[in-house]
């Protein structure tokens, strides 16, 4: 139970945000109306996407010093993680767009060019496909120093892209998503004094599943390298 209590505290914090997130009361802005619960999901998936490929990467660096094989594998599966979130964090922005960003009077497809020439869905979709990149790497390489000798560079490559095609390039040219001059989420005047009661648990539970969806993995991982060499 002492080892648990944070897996505990998970399932505990996404019910609370879920439940809460749903139910709760939230301002009634005139374009977003009832899809801003979408915050509690969308913005939050993409702040535990942020920390696991920051674990991933300091994984990575890691490896890179002491050599040692469970670096490796820490990195790849806390890089899954993140792609993971990632589309689940670019589908729920997607759905999202759809209601916000989509003009009502016409059909929604009519919508469809401008919105997926959004800049912050581009890069997005950029960043995604780098690290899609990094597993296709991965599987490329069969000897297992090598391959992770090769992925942690790449992988470092890979976070230092995320920072430019995510947080920056898109806030240099006009764009349809808030936060051009900062991260309204993030913003104690732009977010409502309600919603943080469910937006900051909501962060954290999402981070903790990620870790503990990663910590599974991570010990299958495991299981299956020392089967691997026990074999040869």
């Amino acid at each position: 139970m002492k080892r648990s209590w944070w897996k505990i505290a998970c399932v505990v914090l996404l019910v609370y945000t879920v439940v809460g997130g749903l139910l709760l009361p939230v301002p009634a802005l005139r374009q977003l109306q009832e899809t801003i619960r979408n915050l509690y999901f969308h913005v939050c998936m993409w702040m535990a996407m942020m920390t696991v490929f920051t674990v991933s990467v300091v994984n990575s660096i890691k490896y890179l010093r002491q050599l040692d094989l469970r670096r490796d594998i820490q990195a790849s599966e806390y890089a899954t993680t993140g792609v993971v979130l990632g589309l689940l964090g670019y589908a729920t922005g997607i759905i999202w767009a759809s209601y916000t960003w989509a003009d009502p009077n016409n059909p929604a497809y009519a919508s469809f060019g401008s919105i997926v020439r959004e800049p912050k869905l581009i890069g997005t979709a950029m960043a995604l496909l780098i690290y899609f990149a990094y597993f296709v790497l991965r599987s490329s390489i069969t000897d297992m120093d090598k391959k992770a000798r090769v992925s942690a560079v790449y992988n470092i490559f890979a976070y230092a892209m995320l920072f430019p095609s995510i947080w920056i390039i898109p806030r240099l040219v006009p764009s349809l998503h808030p936060g051009q001059e900062g991260n309204p989420a993030l913003n104690v005047n732009d977010v409502d004094a309600r919603m943080r009661l469910v937006f900051y648990p909501a962060i954290i539970g999402w981070t903790l599943l990620a870790v503990w969806i990663t910590s599974l993995n991570v010990r299958l991982a495991f299981i299956k390298e020392k089967n691997w060499l026990n074999a040869h």
